[in-house]
C-alpha cells in the first residue's frame, strides 16, 4: 500500500541521488480553514509559493471546523474526504490544518518553510515519471499524457481542477473573529477527465465549469502520487 513517506526519508534518498531533471511543476495541497487559528502563517505561505513558475500551490479549504462557530465560506466536502484518504495512506488516524502535502506523497506540518522548500526542490531534481500537457481552447481543454517511467498495473486519475486566484473573507465568529484575510488559489471545483493505464500516450477532452483557471493533476489512482501536472494555458 502506498503511504505519505516521511520527508526525512525522501531526503536522504534524494542527497544520495545525482539524477537531476527537468520536472513538471510540484504540486503543494494546503489543507486549510477560516476556523483554524493556526493557519494564517500557511495561507500567506501558500500566497509566496503561487508566484513560483515550478510550483501549483492550491488551498483546500476543509469543513470540520466549521462546528466551532464560523462555517468556512470556501469549504468543500470533497476536500476534508481527500484529506482523510491521504491520511488513510499514510497509516494516519487523525486529520488536522494547516497541512501540505507535496506530490502526494509528503506532508509538512503548519508553515515550515524550510522543510517543504527541501521538499519542493527534491522534487523538482527527481526523474520525471510522466508528462502532461493542457491546452485551452475556449471552455474546452485537451490534455495528452505521456509515460516516462510510470510503474506498470498502475491505473492514474487524469484531474482537471478550478481556482480563484484570491479570495477575501472578512471572519466575525470563531477562532479568528474579527480577521480580515486573504487566500491564494482556493480550490473551486474537480472533475475526473478520465483513467490512464500509463502505457501509452493518451489524449483527453473536457470542458470547464467556469472561466476559472484550471491545472490538470496526473495521480496515481486511490489518491497515491502525483507523477505529473500542469497549468492549463
Amino acid at each position: 500500500m502506498f503511504r505519505i513517506a516521511p520527508a526525512t526519508a525522501f531526503l536522504s534518498l534524494l542527497l544520495a541521488s545525482s539524477v537531476v531533471a527537468e520536472n513538471d511543476p510540484v504540486v503543494v495541497e494546503l489543507f486549510t480553514s477560516q476556523g483554524c487559528s493556526s493557519c494564517p502563517p500557511a495561507d500567506r505561505l501558500l500566497h509566496d509559493l503561487v508566484q513560483r513558475d515550478d510550483v501549483i500551490g492550491l488551498a483546500l479549504h476543509v469543513d470540520y471546523w466549521d462546528y466551532i462557530g464560523w462555517e468556512d465560506e470556501y469549504a468543500i466536502p470533497g476536500h476534508t474526504r481527500r484529506q482523510r484518504a491521504y491520511a488513510r495512506q499514510g497509516e494516519r488516524s487523525m486529520i488536522y490544518t494547516p497541512q501540505m502535502v507535496v506530490n502526494g506523497q509528503h506532508d509538512v506540518v503548519g508553515a515550515q518553510s524550510r522543510e517543504l522548500d527541501q521538499l519542493i526542490n527534491a522534487h523538482l531534481s527527481a526523474a520525471p515519471e510522466a508528462e502532461v500537457k493542457a491546452a485551452r481552447s475556449g471552455q474546452d481543454v485537451t490534455v495528452n499524457v505521456t509515460p516516462i517511467e510510470l510503474d506498470e498495473d498502475e491505473v492514474y486519475d487524469v484531474r482537471l481542477v478550478q481556482y480563484s486566484p484570491m479570495r477575501h473573507a472578512s471572519i466575525r465568529r470563531g477562532e479568528l473573529a474579527g480577521h480580515e484575510l486573504d487566500y491564494a488559489n482556493v480550490v473551486e471545483s474537480w472533475q475526473l477527465v478520465g483513467q490512464w493505464d500509463g502505457v501509452a500516450p493518451q489524449k483527453f477532452s473536457a470542458v470547464l465549469t467556469s472561466d476559472l483557471p484550471a491545472v490538470v493533476l496526473v495521480q496515481r489512482a486511490g489518491h497515491g502520487p502525483i507523477v505529473a501536472a500542469t497549468k492549463v494555458k
